[in-house]
């Protein structure tokens, strides 16, 4: 196996957790070249990494579906071994579909699932079948590899750590107040109170 493309173009977080299915393909297969698929902005993330050759990205802001149609075309022009999907959404189902990779891989709930060539169960939800997602992304690559997931791992480079090396020695708190999703959405005037009742010596 020469080539390997792991699709994962949700935001930030689902990014990071995405890192473990790198992690544990390296490891498996250290020769192979993998590539990743990002959704523009997070291939920042990923400046430098060890275990990938190259960082792909879609532009989903501007000529978004343009964008699309191009990166397909770019990616059926690698001849992929394998196209691993780590999204259920369309639009990467479509690029994994077509991508004419040797087997693709995602999940059952994808709308372009039937057209791929192995459907893992995709088990979400709170109760006994709900798993951790680097455990759900994991049974994308338990036949290649095995059942035991590994964990998300980011390189930061030197430049990284010595930006942060104020921080180090002072007390600090770290808020993010914005969210895409309603559900993790907290009410401007909550936050407001919140940063206002923050104790010294963090204030």
């Amino acid at each position: 196996m020469k080539k390997i493309l792991v699709i994962q173009t949700a935001f930030i977080g689902d990014a990071v957790l995405a890192t473990g299915i790198i992690e544990k393909l390296h490891y498996f297969f250290p020769e192979t070249a993998i590539d990743l698929l990002v959704r523009k902005g997070n291939e920042q993330l990923f400046i430098d990494h060890p275990f990938l050759n190259e960082v792909l990205t879609w532009d989903k802001k501007i000529k978004k579906y343009r964008h699309l149609l191009q990166l397909l075309k770019i990616i059926r022009s690698r001849r992929y071994d394998k196209a691993i999907n780590i999204q259920r959404y369309a639009a990467s189902g479509f690029l994994t579909a077509f991508s004419k990779a040797g087997e693709t891989i995602g999940f059952d709930k994808n709308p372009f699932s039937f057209l791929f060539d192995k459907k893992i169960s995709h088990r979400f939800g709170n109760n006994d079948n709900a798993v951790h997602e680097i455990q759900r992304n994991n049974e994308l690559i338990r036949e290649l590899t095995d059942h035991v997931p590994m964990k998300p791992k980011l390189y930061p480079s030197i430049h990284d750590f010595e930006k942060v090396k104020p921080y180090k020695h002072v007390p600090y708190i770290c808020i993010s107040p914005a969210s895409v999703w309603f559900t993790k959405q907290y009410p401007g005037e909550k936050w407001i109170s919140f940063i206002n009742n923050i104790p010294e010596p963090f204030n």
